[in-house]
């Protein structure tokens, strides 16, 4: 006969009864319990080896007042192409500013997101529309259906379809990802169960003068300890691997011949963006996507030379009227970029190579590659010889030494680059990792921070956290940041640490 505790008989029962897996939400409330009072119980009998526990990620997924108000009255693009239509194909972006209940950003990124679509051009300050609204349609019709099924909050267990992420850069959806624990009875524990082996009592782990007073005791199990066990040894104290695999990172490169930098976490959108000639419609620059400040704290005076440049070079590239306020909001860093272009403002002409190793932010959902607070590897050449080879060739020499592998590159696009390239290299579980984007600094972005057009750069972001992935035999972004020992021992150690 086995004894098990009350708590833990129930839970069996249960199983037993409902035959089949079962979250743990959902078994607490059967046993009449809180789901964090039976962690422990789950866990012992787990041990013993009489049920079985899975973690299952699933993502829920709700409307915000946004979306719900877009679905009532359309979406903004929709709006404006009605209106489009309404003036007879073609109108003035700023009769349309005037004539539309929709706010300037509002009406800057459905413009910008209909000329993606294909829906619309532009020929200065004057919109048109192309007679070409499938894509447009398409992006419309699926965006629209799958805003309309979510009914309070809806789960996913697979993989998001990629309009989910729309919708959620957009901030017309929540979006959120909670591990679920599943509990399922062992084969043993149905047996005995079911033969009548199993029984319950209260189980005694400390005896204490009331129990002997009252005689309590005689009806309980007393808990067997056994003494004789070792008492297990803490590993020698190290750094955490991934601290190892950075100062590893910064070793490499200063060996490289290159100058570590260092700037504020909180700056301008200016330098975050503007300086890099990201147009202010840019969905990358809305809410959904960055942490702006909303409190009183203030940028550093901006230089004026560099606001006139700035406000030029969008004009010219991409038509629209740059604004100084919305290059003046304050943010926390998407990227370091913002360390090294402000150096090159700084700096001005010369030879030299630098790069940026620290923290920075964007409001991701968590996920096994994605996290709202990570690290990135930044870097600039700088030489009036430099070019996109050079690049490549750096690429291809970082990762020999940081031993990653075969490195595959394909051509890309990015607003303040050209040409541009993405790296990839292949993560044994997770196949191949996008972690060397970069390209060739265009001549407008060096205009902006006044370097002569003699002068080349060659810039590029690495993405170190998913490197040390590769290299510490991670697969979850999320590990790095643990302070679980267990996790932490089963890294492996950075090549070439001691």
């Amino acid at each position: 006969m086995i004894v098990l505790p009350p708590l833990q008989y129930s839970i069996i029962k249960v199983l037993v009864e409902v035959n089949e897996p079962i979250d743990a939400d959902s078994l607490a409330s059967k046993v009449g319990k809180r789901t964090e009072d039976i962690m422990r119980d789950l866990e012992e009998l787990k041990a013993r080896e009489f049920i079985r526990i899975e973690y299952r990620l699933v993502t829920r997924i709700a409307l915000t007042d946004l979306g719900e108000e877009y679905l009532r009255i359309g979406l903004p693009e929709e709006r404006l192409i009605a209106r489009l239509r309404e003036l007879g194909g073609k109108a003035n972006l700023s009769e349309l500013s005037q004539s539309m209940n929709l706010s300037k950003e509002e009406l800057t990124a459905a413009l910008g997101r209909l000329r993606r679509l294909k829906a619309v051009n532009l020929s200065g300050s004057v919109i048109n529309l192309t007679g070409d609204e499938g894509e447009f349609r398409n992006y419309i019709n699926e965006l629209k259906t799958f805003l309309n099924n979510i009914k309070g909050e809806v789960e996913y267990t697979g993989e998001l379809p990629e309009y989910v992420e729309e919708a959620r850069r957009r901030g017309l959806v929540k979006v959120h990802q909670v591990k679920r624990l599943i509990v399922a009875a062992t084969q043993e524990a149905l047996n005995l169960y079911r033969s009548g082996q199993l029984t319950s009592a209260r189980v005694i782990t400390s005896l204490t003068s009331a129990d002997l007073a009252s005689g309590s005791w005689r009806g309980g199990v007393f808990k067997e300890f056994d003494l004789t066990v070792e008492v297990p040894l803490r590993p020698i104290r190290r750094k955490h691997p991934f601290i190892q695999f950075l100062n590893q990172v910064r070793d490499e490169l200063v060996a490289m011949g290159f100058e570590e930098v260092k700037d504020e976490h909180v700056d301008a959108a200016l330098w975050n963006f503007d300086t890099l000639l990201v147009p202010q419609y840019h969905p990358a620059r809305r809410e959904t996507d960055v942490f702006y400040v909303e409190n009183k704290l203030k940028p550093r005076e901006a230089p004026g030379e560099v606001m006139e440049r700035a406000s030029e070079q969008h004009r010219l590239v991409w038509s629209y009227e740059w604004s100084r306020d919305e290059a003046l909001r304050v943010l926390l860093r998407t990227h370091t970029t913002l360390v090294t272009i402000k150096q090159i403002y700084h700096r001005g002409p010369g030879e030299y190579r630098l790069f940026s190793l620290d923290r920075v932010y964007r409001p991701d959902t968590p996920d096994a590659t994605h996290f709202m607070e990570f690290h990135q590897l930044e870097g600039i050449i700088v030489g009036r010889g430099v070019t996109f080879r050079n690049l490549l060739g750096f690429f291809t020499e970082l990762a020999n030494r940081l031993r990653l592998g075969r490195v595959y590159f394909k051509p890309a696009y990015f607003p303040f680059t050209e040409p541009s390239v993405e790296g990839y290299v292949k993560h044994p579980k997770l196949g191949q990792l996008e972690v060397f984007p970069g390209g060739m600094f265009r001549p407008e972005v060096l205009r902006i921070v006044g370097l002569g057009s003699e002068y080349k750069v060659a810039a590029w972001g690495v993405g170190i956290d998913r490197l040390a992935m590769v290299v510490l035999g991670v697969d979850d972004i999320r590990t790095l940041y643990t302070n679980n020992v267990k996790e932490i021992d089963s890294m492996k150690t950075p090549i070439g640490v001691i």
